[in-house]
C-alpha cells in the first residue's frame, strides 16, 4: 500500500529512522509511502531475476473516509478533518477498489493502481503513475540494501 503522498516523500539513506533529524509526521508518512514503492520495484526486479511468476503490485485508495485522518491529537485538526471527509473524500469502500484491482486484475509485475480522478483522490481504480523518485531503481536497491543491514533480515531472492 502506498498513496499520492509518495510524490512529497525523499528517502535519506544515511537517515532512515529519523535518528539525526527532527522528526515530522507529514515527511515521514510521505517517506513511508515512497519506500513501499521503492520496496515494490526491486522486489519485482528479484522476483523476474529469479524467474518466479509472482508479481509485485502497489495501490493506493486515493482519499477514503476513513477515521485515520481523524485521531492526529488536535481537537480543531480532527474537526477539519471530518469536514474535509464529508466534502472531498469517496467512501470506504471505493478506497478498496485499487487494492482488490491489484489482487484481481492481470497486471504487469511493477504496477502501481489507484483512482483515476482528478489528482487520483477519488474514482475508479486505473494503473496510475509514480514520481521519478519511486521508479529509481539504484535507490530502491540501496534502500533494500539498508533495511536488510537495519533489520537484520536478509530476502533469499
Amino acid at each position: 500500500m502506498s498513496s499520492g503522498a509518495h510524490r512529497r516523500g525523499h528517502i535519506d539513506l544515511s537517515d532512515l529512522n529519523w535518528e539525526r533529524r527532527r522528526y515530522q509526521r507529514w515527511p515521514a508518512y510521505g517517506q513511508s509511502k515512497l519506500a513501499n514503492l521503492l520496496f515494490i520495484l526491486e522486489l519485482q526486479r528479484r522476483l523476474t531475476a529469479a524467474g518466479s511468476p509472482v508479481r509485485a503490485l502497489g495501490a493506493h485508495p486515493g482519499y477514503a473516509a476513513t477515521n485515520l485522518q481523524s485521531h492526529s491529537g488536535s481537537p480543531i485538526m480532527d474537526r477539519m478533518m471530518r469536514l474535509t471527509n464529508r466534502i472531498v473524500a469517496q467512501s470506504q469502500e471505493m478506497g478498496a477498489l485499487p487494492t482488490l484491482y491489484a489482487a484481481s486484475e492481470d497486471l504487469p509485475g511493477g504496477s502501481y493502481v489507484g483512482p483515476n480522478g482528478r489528482s487520483e483522490l477519488r474514482g475508479d481504480p486505473t494503473l496510475v503513475g509514480r514520481s521519478p523518485e519511486a521508479s529509481d531503481t539504484k535507490l530502491a536497491a540501496a534502500l533494500w540494501t539498508a533495511s536488510e543491514e537495519l533489520t537484520g533480515v536478509h530476502s533469499p531472492l
